[in-house]
């Protein structure tokens, strides 16, 4: 049990996601991924170390050639880290990760796709 509360412990050190409809600034500097949802309803996955700036580009058409092609664009997650690497690596996970996969994680977290695979969802 206390191995299972050291693991929460450092997650929640790594991790913590933000409630995107705030209208709150996020702190530059600090490492973030981060998910827009486009105007065709797809979702768009970048990192950042300052994401007022890029959420910015990308409303402005700056951001990506994806995002400049589905304007516009709304933040609909995020999360912020402790290093850049692991905004990164989540980065990379997230974009490897189905759309009905990223919609779970983005409304219930990392509990949400516990045990998700391909497989698992093809025999539901």
């Amino acid at each position: 049990m206390s191995e299972e509360r050291s693991d929460e412990s450092k997650r929640a050190r790594l991790w913590r996601a933000h409630a995107p409809a705030s209208a709150a600034r996020y702190r530059a500097g600090m490492p973030f991924t981060y998910m827009l949802r486009c105007a065709d309803g797809t979702l768009y996955v970048g990192s950042t170390v300052d994401l007022d700036r890029r959420l910015e580009q990308h409303r402005a058409g700056l951001g990506s050639e994806y995002t400049r092609r589905r304007l516009p664009v709304e933040l609909y997650w995020c999360g912020e880290f402790a290093r850049i690497d692991e905004a990164f690596g989540w980065e990379n996970r997230l974009q490897g990760w189905s759309h009905a996969k990223r919609e779970a994680f983005a409304q219930g977290g990392l509990d949400a796709v516990i045990g998700w695979s391909a497989r698992q969802r093809r025999t539901d």
